[in-house]
């Protein structure tokens, strides 16, 4: 099976394009490089992978038309994995416009030309980030109209949008919502990331709310992949599933973790939670479980002591 990954060169697409390369499918990876964070991490995240030869790295842009209907008349991928995206709830509030011609004018370049190529089956990839302020844990019936942030409004629009796409071309689409991902090779401006950084530097960590009453889903990497591959592998018309490890932490309790996992103090600054930030995410996974077969496995402290064996080779710590 050949499968196109978009975003492939990032934290959850390099690792979804090892899973797949693993049991051994064909994979196009399609990543721009660009500088929200440092392109030689993303360069490195791929590295073991360009030594397969069933992987294949087009660097190319997902909003540039022509070139992913070259793309797709060269490669013919049988499925599509689309994890590409620009992230991140408060950075989005910064430049909405980038969120919107990345997340909804760019997926529509990906369902558009998916559908010209009649394609078997399309993942994806969206966040809990659309539930904003709904009551937990949510389901995937939960009300997702009231976004905290651009970033969780145009995750949302693309969802719609990708609804239109099956419903009035009949491409089969299931839809992810990850949970707080984290693990090896994990983003420079996500929570575990950032944490460890000022720890290893001595410095101040910011906790909103001081890390009282303020709960994070935090789910391992493998698991999200796991729940990935069953979404493609799946023959649904169209479906949508939370992602998640449904156990919601303090994040209190995950600083302390994390000081047990590194042997490094957190020094703490209390500060307001941000409007973009929802006070806890909880999902509800049963969905996920009955008809992917979705376990998550990992615990947060063994997820936490991979990501720091991680950081330390990556970093030289």
């Amino acid at each position: 099976m050949r499968y196109l990954v978009t975003g492939g060169a990032g934290f959850i697409g390099s690792h979804l394009s090892d899973a797949l390369l693993a049991r051994g499918d064909q994979v196009v990876c399609i990543d721009n490089f660009n500088d929200y964070y440092d392109p030689a991490r993303k360069r490195r995240n791929i590295a073991h992978a360009l030594t397969n030869p069933g992987y294949t790295l087009v660097e190319a842009d997902f909003r540039d038309a022509d070139a992913m209907d070259r793309i797709f008349a060269h490669y013919r991928p049988q499925r599509v994995a689309h994890i590409g995206a620009m992230a991140g709830p408060r950075p989005s509030m910064r430049n909405p416009a980038l969120y919107e011609d990345v997340n909804v004018r760019g997926t529509l370049t990906v369902l558009e030309t998916a559908v010209r190529y009649q394609v078997d089956g399309l993942v994806l990839a969206s966040t809990s980030s659309v539930y904003g302020l709904s009551p937990t844990p949510w389901s995937e019936e939960s009300p997702t109209d009231r976004p905290l942030s651009y970033y969780a409004a145009t995750k949302k629009a693309a969802e719609v949008l990708a609804y239109t796409a099956h419903r009035h071309h009949g491409i089969p689409i299931r839809i992810v919502r990850f949970f707080t991902v984290y693990g090896p090779r994990g983003r420079p401006d996500m929570t575990p990331h950032l944490f460890v950084d000022a720890m290893v530097a001595g410095k101040a960590i910011t906790l909103f709310n001081g890390g009282i009453g303020v709960y994070r889903d935090w789910t391992y990497i493998a698991d999200i992949v796991a729940g990935v591959i069953a979404a493609l592998d799946m023959d649904a018309a169209f479906e949508i599933f939370n992602l998640g490890h449904s156990s919601p932490v303090q994040l209190i309790d995950f600083v302390r973790t994390l000081e047990d996992v590194t042997g490094l103090h957190a020094r703490i600054v209390a500060q307001p939670l941000p409007p973009a930030d929802p006070p806890m995410t909880f999902a509800r996974i049963d969905k996920a479980t009955r008809m992917l077969g979705f376990e998550p496995r990992m615990s947060l402290e063994e997820g936490l002591e991979r990501f720091w064996e991680w950081y330390r080779g990556e970093y030289g710590v």
